[in-house]
């Protein structure tokens, strides 16, 4: 068919259109690298200046992320990120010690942060569930997680959905952006495949 200057094309109405392609959210988790820092650190800073989830005040910095990735590295605990096909880290995860003396050896503490654009679409559960595979096979027997009791539901509810059961509360013991703040204690017994090596808390 042949449209003379002027003609105008027929459009199909909106609901006998085909339907556009969605849009595919893909990624790989690896641990961490010195290159992916960067990221890291903007992915964290962003939850210090606009929210409470942290009860950090202050922006980190590329040394402080160095040295918690050289200690990590030392304790051989596990540092993992979510990067998109083009590179770009979408979010982390990380098991850090519960506290420095050596008794606690077996238990540690994870955190996790999902960039702008990456929440809801299930990325957290694939990344705290990579964490806990990562700490049985070193030999973690227990996982803690300390959240904020304020806007940080959608953290409770992924450590729930992941096994993880409360464990207790403290009310009022930060302040942020004026505000008083509580922490909420979650913690999920796991099942270790080997002896734990101890590193550096020995």
């Amino acid at each position: 068919m042949q449209f003379e200057p002027g003609d105008r094309r027929r459009v199909l109405p909106r609901h006998l259109r085909p339907a556009p392609a969605p849009e595919v959210f893909s990624y790989s988790i690896r641990p961490a690298r010195t290159g992916d820092l960067p990221y890291i650190r903007e992915i964290y800073n962003h939850f210090v200046s606009n929210s409470v989830v942290t009860l950090d005040e202050r922006r980190s910095s590329i040394p402080y992320w160095r040295e918690k990735f050289a200690l990590l590295g030392r304790l051989g605990l596990p540092f993992l990120v979510a990067v998109s096909p083009a590179g770009v880290v979408l979010g982390y995860a990380l098991a850090q010690p519960w506290a420095g003396r050596n008794a606690y050896r077996y238990t540690v503490e994870d955190s996790i942060y999902l960039g702008p654009g990456a929440g809801g679409k299930g990325l957290g559960a694939v990344l705290l569930q990579a964490l806990i595979d990562a700490c049985e096979q070193l030999g973690i027997r227990e996982m803690v997680a300390v959240i904020s009791d304020t806007k940080a539901d959608a953290s409770i509810r992924l450590h729930t959905r992941l096994g993880f059961e409360e464990a207790g509360r403290m009310a009022r013991v930060g302040h942020k952006f004026g505000r008083e703040l509580g922490t909420v204690y979650m913690k999920r017994a796991l099942r270790p495949k080997r002896r734990r090596k101890i590193f550096g808390l020995q």
